[in-house]
């Protein structure tokens, strides 16, 4: 290929020109806005994490640390509750008021037969 007086060989691998779908990523469709305002020193400080984070855009560090927080609020809310249930249908289990059912009661049965 010649472009002014230059000769570029165009010749391998060549990624970014690929239409296969395997080796883009599909465009994400973006249709939710978020506005918000922050002082300029908090500014300042999210410019310099995102140069230094190597994210290809402002808006891009800003979800991607966000989305990454917010993911793992969720996630720790969701043990939270996963792990009060389980207490609760512990202590129910130990403490509640509830009789043991006819095949709890006959395996005692046959227990206590067993031993004697």
């Amino acid at each position: 290929m010649v472009l002014g007086k230059e000769k570029f060989n165009l010749h391998g691998y060549l990624p970014y020109i690929c239409k296969n779908k395997y080796y883009m990523e599909e465009q994400i469709i973006k249709e939710e806005r978020i506005e918000l305002r922050v002082t300029s020193a908090d500014k300042r400080i999210f410019r310099r994490a995102q140069k230094l984070s190597g994210d290809k855009s402002f808006s891009s560090f800003i979800v991607r640390v966000v989305k990454q927080q917010a993911e793992e609020i969720v996630a720790k809310n969701d043990r939270i509750i996963a792990t009060e249930n389980d207490r609760k249908i512990f202590f129910d289990a130990v403490f509640g008021n509830t009789k043991p059912n006819q095949n709890l009661v006959e395996a005692a049965k046959r227990y206590k037969s067993k031993k004697a």
